[in-house]
């Protein structure tokens, strides 16, 4: 079962709610984040290379300091103001019509270390090291991770009661067009309910951040470690996380692309493909997956669907029934010689939330050769696999909206 706190969120004033958050550090690239940020964007904390004329590297020593400096100045500024009192959040966003309710609290180190927050992604040592630099030098998580927990209909209550009976704090739409609502939790008797009832969930399982949740963890007990009159009830034990009800995510596609046929025409690729797939030829019109093990490629100015036959995939391994799996050893290695998603430059990654359109430019401007797009991996398949210890292969999932950053920031010490 799971541990759980509130905290005293540092947050920004209503007023200037929308000014101050951002999109994620890593959606947008130093340039991109240079263009984007106002004045009072949690950018110049996040990404405090685009405060030098030419942009510095991320990872250089300036840059961190920058990162510090501005921290210190956003406080300073009133711009992240600490709330009085330790409470829960919660944090809602709307897109497309469907709206998801999550709340903001701490998660605990520990919990992770021992496997009660369940993974699915590989992280990689470099990135993680990156983001614990961060985690230490503001002492602080300053931005969210993303979990899914297993359903709890009282836990759903205390969030319909809290979103029906208050204003929000914040209430806003983003550029992008995606909203963004933000209430507190106050109440106290409501705070220690939710804290029982959180002990009773089973497993938290991350759903994007992973390589920020090993690094809030991995500075927690790096901050244990080095505190010889350590008792378990210090900040630093725990980090913060936005846990959303398992049925109200929604995991969307996550697509490919290629630079070349690995020596092959157009016709020989499909050729080989008949023997593993049913193939149908689509026409001009964009076609989308419409089932698992149902793929869509762009060729040439064509769309086709193919269908993967049975015998080629194995429906009862965890790992085997993704489509990502089925694409990448029946195509992408046996037919297109791409080895290793990790490394090999020859392959790139669309997120669906750019379209299938993004897949036809890409290919058509001549960059790319064939683009696929696969049908969206559940949230039972991520469960099962996160379950089972395994892991899946990379760039598997894309949710959709993701969090805005500076809503709230947990700092590690009272």
């Amino acid at each position: 079962m799971v541990k759980v706190k509130p905290f005293a969120a540092l947050r920004p004033p209503k007023a200037i709610a929308k000014e101050v958050a951002s999109r994620p550090y890593d959606v947008l690239n130093s340039k991109e984040a240079q263009m984007e940020a106002g004045e009072k964007s949690l950018l110049h904390i996040i990404k405090p290379e685009i405060d030098f004329n030419p942009i510095i590297d991320e990872h250089s020593q300036a840059a961190y300091d920058k990162a510090v400096e501005n921290f210190r100045k956003w406080q300073q500024n009133g711009w992240l103001v600490q709330d009085p009192k330790e409470m829960y959040y919660v944090y809602a966003q709307t897109m497309e019509g469907r709206t998801q309710y999550g709340i903001v609290l701490c998660a605990n180190v520990e919990d992770y270390l021992t496997g009660k927050i369940k993974k699915h992604e590989l992280t990689r040592k470099d990135k993680e090291e990156d983001r614990m630099i961060h985690v230490r030098i503001q002492d602080a998580n300053v931005e969210p991770v993303f979990f899914a927990y297993p359903d709890n209909s009282r836990i759903n209550e205390i969030t319909e009661s809290v979103v029906a009976s208050k204003a929000p704090e914040y209430d806003y739409i983003a550029e992008d067009g995606f909203g963004h609502h933000f209430w507190l939790i106050e109440d106290d008797s409501l705070i220690s309910e939710l804290t029982s009832l959180f002990e009773g969930i089973p497993a938290f399982y991350v759903a994007d951040g992973h390589h920020r949740t090993a690094a809030a963890a991995l500075v927690g007990a790096e901050k244990k470690s080095q505190n010889p009159a350590h008792t378990g009830d210090e900040e630093y034990n725990y980090f913060m996380a936005l846990v959303f009800p398992e049925s109200q995510l929604k995991i969307i596609d996550y697509n490919r692309v290629v630079k070349d046929l690995n020596g092959m025409s157009a016709q020989d690729l499909l050729k080989k493909l008949e023997e593993d797939f049913t193939i149908e030829e689509r026409g001009e019109n964009i076609y989308k997956p419409e089932y698992l093990h149902n793929f869509s490629m762009y060729l040439e100015g064509r769309w086709y669907s193919l269908t993967a036959k049975p015998g080629t995939y194995n429906d009862s391994d965890p790992i085997g029934v993704l489509d990502v799996t089925v694409l990448s050893n029946l195509i992408l290695d046996k037919q297109l010689g791409i080895k290793d998603l990790r490394t090999d430059k020859r392959i790139d990654f669309v997120g669906g939330i750019r379209g299938l359109g993004e897949l036809k430019k890409r290919v058509d401007s001549g960059e790319m050769a064939v683009a696929f797009a696969l049908y969206p991996v559940s949230m039972k398949q991520l469960i099962d696999i996160a379950d089972t210890g395994n892991i899946m292969p990379p760039k598997t999932t894309w949710f959709e909206p993701k969090l805005r950053s500076g809503l709230a920031i947990h700092k590690l010490s009272r």
